[in-house]
């Protein structure tokens, strides 16, 4: 499990409009990777729009925002259309950053045991170590604090 001060894993995956992002080369910017289960549902959408809503915020105060989940970049470049999101989105389709991430969970729903991603937030420092973990992350006021920890670096 990762903690705080470790170096953030690098990864270089898919984004939203066909290009890639390599998480090493964002340095030296802050970065704010956060981890959602699903495109276009109703918490994963308010997620995406409040960090949309403050993206000229954290550019200001020195942070880059990136969404993953396992959804298709056909499926991210759909839902940025449909919501104007301002925020990058990146397709983790085979799994491996969740993992490595360690958001990839048993979850239960109604009795149901199932694997999918937990709702999670990193931010990463200009360095490339994770100075703050946010685990099963409720949406209302998340990306304030998270701008909050982001000015406080």
């Amino acid at each position: 499990m990762l903690d705080t001060g470790a170096p953030a894993p690098d990864f270089t995956l898919p984004r939203d409009g066909d290009g890639e992002i390599t998480l090493s080369a964002l340095r030296p910017a802050a970065v704010v990777l956060y981890f959602y289960p699903k495109d276009d549902t109703s918490g994963c959408t308010k997620e995406a729009i409040a960090f949309t809503e403050l993206a000229p915020e954290f550019e200001a105060a020195g942070a880059k925002i990136i969404g993953i989940s396992k959804d298709t970049v056909a499926k991210h470049d759909k839902f940025i259309a449909k919501h104007d999101l301002g925020i990058a989105l990146v397709s983790d389709a085979e799994g491996d950053v969740c993992e490595r991430y360690g958001t990839w969970v048993e979850k239960n729903m109604y009795g149901k045991k199932y694997m999918g991603i937990e709702r999670a937030t990193f931010l990463i420092d200009g360095e490339g170590k994770i100075a703050r973990i946010w685990r099963k992350v409720k949406v209302p006021g998340h990306a304030d604090a998270v701008l909050e920890a982001v000015r406080a670096l």
